[in-house]
């Protein structure tokens, strides 16, 4: 048994089994085996992929929507420019490429990447290399004194959660045990009192909470809504409320036993954006309508923007280079691909919503001349 695994094991055997919220933190952030500690695998080559991976565009556009919300909050300087969980850095790179366009912005701009993992904090140092950057293991460590504009994509969504089962008219919690071959194994203990969950739920239903999912965002609305700003949380996850077990395991691009090898895949749950927008607000800010991703890139111009790119490389003699633009594209914000599987959500301190959650004005809008 390796040695996570095995301390998983005695600490099940000493104190009884383990919340999947626990499993998960021990799993993923435990600082000398969890898998961000040692092994987090990002990209084609690694575990999974995520959007800044799979096209430069994605990052440009939240750069373009960083600065315009810069310009909306009244141009501050400093600002504090803050990333949850940067993985491999790409999407910061590419963010301050497009505002790059914005001289006065990157000026302002006071960056952070909030990071625990020692990993992960090389790749992106050397990946910015040259940039003055600081880095924090939580947001509460980013001083606070200044408006922040905060992006967090795919980090919600390895907060754990509680899993409960409707049984016989009951609510039961899933947790982690030990069989008796010592493997680890989900089965059913009673809720913890207190419990608030829906009485008319049907026989089998899985309730997923997210305690860790929800303090994050409600300390997230207290800081914007006490020095402004503005948050962009995108994840995969659930724009309304929803029964089902989301948990799973990735390694390799696969989905593999979660229970398995504690430590050496990447655990996670689906982002309860419902709940997370409404703990946003019991700080005192203010939330956007939950957004489908694919929505929300296009409203910010990602097919403008993937056009000229392939025209730029079918300029270029490059025909194969614009095939796999309008694939990147396709995989970004078709609804069979992450375009509806997964989720946006502004937290801000804004007069308005922020850029990608209205669709703009038609280009003939305006008033005809006599």
């Amino acid at each position: 048994m390796a040695p996570l695994a095995a301390r998983l094991a005695q600490l099940i055997r000493e104190a009884g089994p383990l919340t999947l919220a626990q499993y998960m933190t021990l799993c993923l952030h435990d600082p000398a085996e969890g898998y961000y500690a040692t092994r987090p695998a990002l990209g084609a080559g690694g575990d999974f992929l995520t959007a800044p991976e799979v096209s430069q565009m994605f990052g440009e556009l939240i750069g373009v929507w960083a600065v315009s919300v810069w310009d909306a909050m009244g141009r501050p300087a400093p600002v504090r420019l803050a990333e949850l969980g940067p993985g491999s850095g790409a999407l910061t790179v590419d963010l301050l490429r497009a505002a790059r366009a914005e001289p006065a912005f990157l000026a302002a701009a006071d960056l952070w990447l909030v990071e625990t993992s020692a990993p992960l904090r090389q790749a992106q140092a050397a990946r910015l290399a040259g940039r003055d950057l600081s880095f924090a293991d939580s947001l509460d460590q980013v001083p606070d004194g200044a408006p922040l504009i905060v992006i967090g994509n795919e980090f919600l969504d390895c907060f754990g959660a509680r899993q409960f089962v409707r049984r016989d008219g009951t609510w039961l919690e899933h947790r982690v045990g030990l069989d008796g071959e010592d493997r680890f194994v989900l089965g059913l203990s009673p809720p913890p009192s207190g419990l608030e969950a829906p009485e008319d739920a049907p026989e089998g239903a899985v309730l997923e909470i997210s305690p860790a999912q929800e303090a994050l965002a409600e300390a997230l609305g207290a800081r914007i809504a006490r020095d402004g700003g503005a948050a962009l949380l995108i994840d995969y996850g659930r724009d309304r409320f929803a029964y089902g077990d989301t948990f799973q395991a990735l390694a390799g691009h696969r989905k593999v036993d979660p229970l398995a090898a504690p430590g050496a895949a990447d655990l996670t749950v689906h982002v309860d954006f419902p709940a997370v927008a409404a703990a946003a607000r019991r700080g005192g800010a203010r939330t956007a309508p939950i957004t489908a991703q694919g929505l929300f890139l296009r409203r910010l111009g990602i097919e403008t923007r993937a056009e000229a790119l392939a025209a730029s490389a079918r300029r270029s003699g490059r025909a194969d280079l614009a095939d796999r633009i309008g694939r990147q594209l396709r995989r970004l914000v078709d609804p069979a691909e992450m375009g509806a599987l997964f989720q946006v959500l502004a937290v801000h301190a804004l007069a308005g919503d922020p850029p990608g959650f209205a669709d703009p004005p038609p280009a003939d809008d305006a008033e005809e001349t006599p």
